[in-house]
């Protein structure tokens, strides 16, 4: 054989080895795309601070990122605050959303999935100390009230919807429910909002003080959803839609919503969230003018 000949032998074996080489390297790229799916990021408001919330998320967790084949992470919150700043940044996946948040979501084109486990007395109250001379709402005029964060549907929006009208002399926002209530027991705030389970639940936990309802909205606050986000190509928010319906029922309720279960009616609590916008942007004023 000629070295010619040799030399071309020798050349197309080479292009032959780079292009199997080339082809492995494709294959390789594909397997690892259909067995990793990116992030996905669940936010959840956790109001007391602690790390048993890590505990009850573990088989969620678990379950949602061997369905999805995607690396899940869980980012707890304080309050409402950052949650509505992680909502307008699009950062969350999906989100465990009371539903004062819900309706903020909406307009970021966030869509309810699931509903979350129905609260007993989910219903907005304004407290006053047990000895306070105050009995209706009109008395609160230029008094100090304290608030929940904006987002809180008890605690900021059903309240301020119920305050219109009134100029008070400040109002305090506070980062917890109990902290409304432990202002209020000070008397650092003449009255606060709260829902009416935090105020069962926390109310007999002050020493030395006690507590009476001095209204009452009328309005039964619908519960809160899983929630969806943008970010989410939507035939991937079809399957993850599909793999929470079938997450078993007794391990949903761990982390508090209802496969398959029907979503509330957030129309009323949308129209209070609109109307309160008209005046949010005086509740850091003092004295504080909500009209």
């Amino acid at each position: 054989m000629s070295q010619t000949a040799e030399f071309e032998m020798d050349g197309q074996f080479s292009r032959r080895l780079f292009l199997l080489h080339l082809l492995l390297l494709a294959v390789s790229g594909c397997q690892s795309t259909s067995s990793f799916e990116g992030q996905l990021t669940i936010g959840v408001i956790n109001y007391g601070g602690g790390e048993e919330i890590i505990d009850r998320f573990a088989h969620f967790k678990s379950y949602l990122g061997e369905r999805t084949k995607a690396n899940i992470q869980l980012e707890p919150t304080f309050n409402e605050n950052k949650a509505i700043e992680r909502i307008q940044a699009s950062a969350w996946s999906l989100v465990f959303a009371p539903p004062g948040l819900v309706a903020i979501a909406a307009r970021y084109q966030y869509i309810p999935l699931f509903p979350l486990l129905d609260l007993n007395n989910l219903r907005s109250v304004l407290v006053v100390r047990q000895d306070s001379p105050l009995h209706d709402l009109k008395q609160l005029q230029a008094k100090t009230v304290a608030l929940g964060q904006p987002g809180s549907a008890t605690g900021y929006y059903f309240p301020l919807y119920n305050l219109y009208g009134l100029t008070l002399a400040e109002i305090l926002f506070a980062p917890t429910p109990k902290t409304v209530l432990e202002w209020v027991a000070e008397g650092k705030a003449i009255a606060g909002a709260v829902s009416m389970a935090d105020f069962n639940l926390y109310s007999s936990q002050l020493s030395q003080t006690q507590l009476r309802i001095l209204y009452t909205d009328p309005h039964y606050v619908p519960s809160g959803s899983v929630l969806i986000g943008p970010s989410i190509e939507r035939n991937r928010q079809n399957y993850i839609r599909k793999v929470l319906s079938e997450f078993p029922s007794m391990l949903a309720s761990d982390v508090g919503y209802v496969p398959n279960g029907q979503l509330p009616d957030y129309r009323y609590m949308m129209f209070v969230v609109e109307h309160v916008r008209a005046i949010a942007a005086h509740t850091q004023e003092k004295p504080t003018q909500l009209f």
